[in-house]
């Protein structure tokens, strides 16, 4: 089992303090019975998440908090002392933000966006609000895909976002006509993978003639000729000699026809579908 994420155990035993919870390594773990519900019982499933409890033993909770492990979300300032701060994400206990995990000062009820991560050292979970170092750049063209947004703080730009809860992204002011509230989930677009990873993005699906030039080739191609016996198993030596551009390339201009349902797949050939 792990902390911090959501687990699938086993009931192995009932007590008076609650269930005994069984993981296939045989490791135990406490629901405490105020999280006990009738159709629970042994050898019977339960999605649990598991945290350490104010005596730093490990223990489970049917509820989910505002964010898993890795996660990212805004959440509210429940207490300041020597020793850090406290956010309330939604269990019994508040999640400890130390002092070298912040960013600048905090205040009681003000919110903040915080990324969920474990200390292998003492084995805890904390927040942190070093957001950008949380992030992975994306290393997939993803243009033109349709993806989950959280709204974080505006920019001189526009208003940044984390992706799909992994990404770092951007929405320009001219992209948007509406009011945008930081700790907001909503869906958006992928308009441009940046060369750093990071992501634009606009709130209306890609349209062909903001594809590029590569993508537009192989649909004019296939407008044409209806099918080519390409596929992205070719050699890189036959995709150039007929398309005259590389191998990835071309499987990054196969993905977005493929996408959009502008193409249909076979072993040894692609086909340009009419509409």
């Amino acid at each position: 089992m792990q902390l911090g994420i959501i687990n699938k155990l086993k009931i192995n035993r009932i007590t008076p303090p609650g269930a005994f919870l069984e993981d296939l390594q045989g490791n135990e773990v406490l629901l405490p019975t105020k999280y006990l519900t009738e159709d629970m019982e042994l050898d019977s499933e339960v999605s649990v998440f598991i945290m350490k409890d104010s005596e730093n033993r490990i223990v489970a909770t049917t509820e989910t908090p505002h964010l898993l492990l890795g996660g990212f979300n805004y959440l509210r300032i429940a207490e300041v002392n020597p020793y850090g701060a406290f956010a309330d994400w939604g269990l019994d206990k508040d999640l400890f933000v130390p002092f070298r995990e912040q960013l600048h000062k905090v205040y009681i009820d003000e919110k903040y966006l915080f990324v969920l991560k474990y200390d292998h050292e003492t084995d805890r979970l904390f927040g942190s609000m070093k957001i950008k170092k949380s992030l992975d750049p994306c290393l997939n063209d993803i243009t033109g895909e349709e993806v989950e947004l959280l709204i974080c703080e505006k920019s001189d730009l526009g208003v940044n976002v984390i992706v799909n809860n992994r990404h770092g992204g951007l929405i320009y002011h001219q992209d948007f006509n509406k009011p945008l509230e930081r700790g907001e989930r909503t869906v958006g677009f992928v308009s441009k993978v940046r060369e750093d990873g990071k992501l634009d993005i606009r709130f209306e699906p890609l349209t062909f003639e903001k594809y590029d030039l590569a993508t537009e080739d192989l649909l004019e191609k296939l407008r044409v000729e209806k099918t080519i016996y390409l596929t992205d198993n070719s050699s890189p030596e036959d995709i150039r000699e007929y398309m005259g551009m590389s191998k990835k390339t071309f499987k990054q201009a196969i993905g977005k026809l493929y996408r959009y349902r502008k193409i249909a797949l076979f072993p040894d050939r692609i086909e340009f579908i009419e509409k």
